[in-house]
């Protein structure tokens, strides 16, 4: 049975060591199969997109950037810009693109999962 007495998820968490929270201490998620739709048809009317590159180009950074602000909910993107900017050659998967070419698309992400677009 569920214990009211707790006030957050990090509370309710800590009677059961079982539950990874991360570093954040957040279990919000992002329901990635959604956010892909919508950049699907989104992507070629944003500012930093390029006419040769096409939505498979920008993918992996909306995904990125779609995850990360629910893993880092509760932070800001400034304070976590630098450590997204160091994760993104794993992130990147079999992508060749670089953080400068993709990071305002990352941003975008963040900023779609967080109602601020």
């Amino acid at each position: 049975m569920a214990d009211f007495t707790k006030r957050t998820i990090a509370d309710m968490a800590a009677d059961h060591p079982d539950i990874d929270l991360g570093t954040t201490g957040s279990m919000h998620e992002v329901d990635w199969p959604v956010e892909e739709e919508y950049w699907r048809g989104a992507f070629s009317s944003r500012p930093y997109t390029l006419a040769d590159r096409g939505f498979g180009f920008y993918r992996p950074a909306y995904r990125y950037g779609a995850e990360s602000a629910a893993r880092h909910h509760g932070r800001e993107w400034h304070q976590v810009e630098p450590e997204l900017e160091r994760g993104w050659e794993a992130a990147r998967g079999e992508s060749r693109s670089t953080w400068q070419e993709v990071k305002d698309a990352v941003r975008d992400a963040w900023d779609h999962v967080r109602g601020h677009d």
